[in-house]
């Protein structure tokens, strides 16, 4: 027996436009604190290593708790900025990421439900053609979809030796 209806949860009009309200919220305030690097610059500055991190957790760690050890070449209330930006965007990309997870996977339930609800019309539409009007019309529009269904053209016969 076929899954039928994954997606039995839909989205009201009010939460669309909740989230679609605080989306526009997150993008401006993104875009006012944000730089938009080109390609060249992503290649220069890519992302750092695990390692590189454990290294920069390492240095805070003197900095925060043995001062007298740190660098005079250090500008360390900027350091301090950056490395609070960076926990910052650090943890609101993974918050984000389980938001992408979630929104992907209340997609892919709802994609699968209307696929298998085109496929059901589909099978209608075949049953019902040369027997009632515009359904052939409808089956040659839909056919397109389905490109190698009842197709023998161009099938190779086995060589013999």
């Amino acid at each position: 027996m076929a899954i039928n209806n994954l997606g039995k949860t839909h989205i009201t009009n009010a939460q669309i436009q909740a989230f679609d309200n605080a989306l526009a919220v997150i993008n401006s305030i993104s875009i006012a604190i944000t730089q938009n690097l080109n390609v060249g610059e992503r290649k220069k500055f890519k992302r750092i290593s695990e390692k590189n991190k454990l290294l920069i957790n390492k240095v805070t760690d003197y900095h925060t708790n043995q001062p007298a050890l740190q660098s005079p070449d250090v500008n360390w209330p900027e350091y301090d900025l950056d490395f609070a930006d960076r926990k910052f965007a650090d943890t609101r990309l993974f918050m984000l990421d389980g938001v992408i997870k979630m929104l992907t996977d209340f997609k892919m339930v709802h994609d699968y439900d209307n696929y298998t609800d085109a496929l059901r019309d589909y099978d209608y539409t075949m049953y019902k053609q040369g027997n009632s009007p515009g359904f052939d019309a409808k089956r040659a529009d839909i056919r397109q979809f389905f490109p190698n269904t009842g197709s023998k053209k161009n099938k190779v016969p086995p060589k013999t030796p």
